[in-house]
């Protein structure tokens, strides 16, 4: 838990960053590929070519275009329709598509993941909520289909992982995350890029370099090594500690008009959901034993 509470510090920053100075002045898919290259560059150093299975490494690389290369093409357009906080408030489904996709998988209902999730969903709603207006609607569907991909992504790898020796240092293989999302990437901005919205400013080229390197190639690392590290429920749980944190770094650095609050009451929600989630474990394991 703490490396994922470390990453999602880092990634606080990712969201007004996009927002405030990459949304709607470069073009979304160049801003995608040129993150998920850098990101590949860094790994490519460790791939070990004999490492792992064929059939691992291919699935490795699913899991990267569903949790990086198709989940950034909606993500970065959903700036185009919504605030800052508004993309964080929409990712508050996140947990129950992790909960529900696992289940999918195991073929069984999990009533600790869902309560726990849930009490996470509330917890997010709670930090701020306005009513719909245009452009909402088919934000909040974009932000969904971003959701999704990444929570497919992250289970999957989770699941992938588990299935290998536990001495695999991972990052020997996790290059073909990346390799996975630039299968996606590449032919998206060849497709649907815009040359003409390239980065214009030293600022830009700078973020883009940090999201790069940093955000996306240490931070998705880190991030998918601990959600191998802890159970189904504390991930889901994770990924709404992102929403006060990042609503947090926007309202101090960008936005001032957020409600504090709320935030604080939704924040400690979303605490609450990692205290029951983390009973519900305890229980589980000593009914196994």
């Amino acid at each position: 838990m703490p490396m994922l509470i470390s990453v999602t510090l880092m990634w606080a920053f990712s969201f007004s960053l996009i927002g405030v100075y990459l949304a709607g002045q470069v073009d979304a898919w160049f801003s995608v590929l040129i993150r998920v290259a850098l990101a590949t560059l860094v790994f490519l150093p460790f791939l070990k070519l004999g490492q792992i299975k064929v059939k691992v490494a291919l699935q490795l690389m699913v899991c990267g275009a569903f949790q990086l290369g198709i989940m950034y093409g909606f993500y970065y357009q959903s700036f185009l329709y919504l605030s800052v906080p508004e993309v964080l408030l929409f990712t508050v489904m996140t947990p129950i598509y992790i909960t529900l996709f696992n289940d999918l998988l195991d073929r069984q209902l999990n009533i600790g993941f869902i309560i726990s999730s849930l009490l996470a969903v509330i917890g997010a709603i709670t930090i701020r909520y306005q009513g719909i207006d245009e452009g909402f609607l088919t934000g909040l569907l974009i932000v969904q289909a971003a959701n999704i991909c990444f929570a497919v992504g992250q289970v999957s790898y989770k699941r992938t992982l588990a299935k290998e020796p536990t001495d695999l240092p991972q990052r020997t293989v996790f290059g073909w995350f990346f390799i996975g999302a630039l299968t996606v990437v590449i032919p998206c901005y060849l497709l649907l890029g815009n040359p003409e919205k390239l980065p214009t400013t030293s600022l830009q080229w700078t973020i883009l370099v940090y999201l790069g390197i940093i955000a996306s190639g240490l931070g998705y690392f880190a991030w998918n090594k601990g959600a191998t590290q802890v159970s189904v429920g504390t991930l889901a749980v994770a990924n709404n500690l992102l929403i006060p944190a990042g609503i947090i770094v926007n309202v101090i650095f960008w936005n001032r008009d957020a409600d504090i609050f709320r935030l604080t009451i939704g924040g400690t929600i979303i605490l609450l959901a990692l205290i029951v989630n983390n009973k519900f474990n305890q229980k589980s394991q000593q009914s196994q034993h």
